[in-house]
């Protein structure tokens, strides 16, 4: 009697346990993200398809836009994203710039001993300020430089401050006494910060029409943490190259330059797919008629492109690479690129620093950008998708 109760049980387990990992194989199936053009039909197929949610987001003529997926048009499975593109059309850049960003706050970069009559102190981190917070605020009032912050504080006369701090997503606050320094005649907290950057890549793309421009494909990030930059204003100016120093295996090579004139526009945005800002003139040779129509990365296939890049004071050249490994990402990492051109091979070794940003073009179309280089193999890098740089551009 036991094993015939055994057996329905069995076997309505194993249903569920096929059921479980079918839902989970049609899940995997599906993108999180999906890019349609304006006039294509939502993703539809004998399992599954992507439908609005309601009628107002049927209506919808958003570039992003959330979607339930169905199993057999019945089951809710996900939520996808879907954005939309319509014609548009860039014009690659391939040209070196040199952007100067200040930060939104102080970023904290290392701490020192404050010499004091009775010793030594360390009044910030005693206090609990950490390395990488970013500091904005002093007893409420917003820091514009580093400069700005050793005002206030020289004139604090030792008194207890009040120091608005970020630490990652979360605001704190934190109480120190400035120490007065026997040495330096005047009150310190102990702090080493930074407030600005600055440095070479190169331009993706410029809307001939507005001016907007994309470059780098990654952001500005934190040389010890990797973290991005928080931008409070920024600059961007001409950059002439003066050598290349080339990438070996374990060494990555660099494109060497220095700024060459004064502000040529403003840079806006650092985001982890690239800066953006708006160019004060469209530089000449840029117009409608050099413009590019971009390919989402559906229509990105393996196989031979090329990319923009500056090497010397010949100005913008095309080199041939080889695009594989396409996936579905949100990062900067969409797909491999490896240099097949000799004489970009001999000049630089293959990619660089310096090179971010390069433009990546495949059967006419503007497609990504040159975002990294392989350490161990500098032939050898990554790109981002086009359409997530025009992403983060919004």
């Amino acid at each position: 009697m036991k094993q015939k109760t055994k057996q329905p049980l069995r076997a309505a387990l194993s249903l569920l346990i096929a059921a479980v990992a079918f839902l989970g194989a049609a899940d995997y199936g599906i993108d999180d993200t999906i890019s349609l053009r304006t006039d294509a039909p939502l993703p539809s197929n004998a399992f599954y398809s992507v439908e609005a949610a309601n009628d107002a987001l049927a209506a919808s003529t958003g570039t992003e836009c959330t979607y339930v997926a169905k199993l057999f048009g019945t089951v809710p499975l996900k939520t996808v994203s879907v954005s939309r593109f319509g014609n548009i059309r860039l014009c690659p850049g391939g040209m070196p710039f040199g952007a100067k960003m200040f930060t939104d706050g102080l970023i904290v970069v290392g701490f020192s001993e404050v010499d004091c009559e009775s010793g030594s102190k360390q009044p910030a981190y005693d206090a609990g300020i950490r390395m990488h917070d970013v500091i904005l605020k002093i007893n409420g009032e917003p820091l514009a430089s580093a400069a700005h912050m050793s005002e206030i504080v020289s004139a604090s006369d030792g008194k207890p401050m009040t120091f608005t701090v970020r630490r990652g997503e979360t605001e704190l606050e934190f109480t120190l006494s400035p120490t007065f320094s026997v040495g330096e005649q005047t009150y310190k907290t102990g702090l080493w910060v930074r407030d600005n950057t600055a440095g070479i890549g190169t331009v993706t793309y410029i809307d001939p029409a507005t001016g907007a421009f994309a470059g780098l494909g990654h952001g500005i990030c934190d040389g010890e943490t990797g973290a991005l930059l928080p931008l409070s204003r920024g600059m961007i100016a001409n950059v002439s190259i003066s050598g290349v120093r080339r990438g070996i295996s374990g060494t990555p090579g660099e494109l060497k330059g220095y700024f060459s004139s004064g502000k040529i526009g403003a840079l806006l945005g650092n985001t982890s797919a690239g800066v953006y800002g708006i160019l004060s003139d469209i530089p000449v040779g840029v117009s409608k008629d050099t413009s590019l129509p971009i390919a989402l990365k559906d229509e990105i296939h393996d196989g031979k492109a090329q990319i923009y890049c500056t090497l010397d004071e010949n100005g913008i050249k095309s080199y041939e690479v080889t695009i594989r490994k396409i996936k579905n990402a949100t990062d900067n990492k969409c797909m491999e690129v490896t240099v097949t051109d000799p004489a970009l091979i001999e000049i630089t070794g293959g990619i660089v620093q310096g090179m971010s940003g390069s433009p990546i073009i495949q059967d006419g179309r503007l497609i990504g950008a040159v975002t990294h280089v392989l350490i161990s193999d500098p032939t050898k890098g990554y790109g981002i998708f086009i359409e997530n740089m025009l992403a983060a551009a919004e």
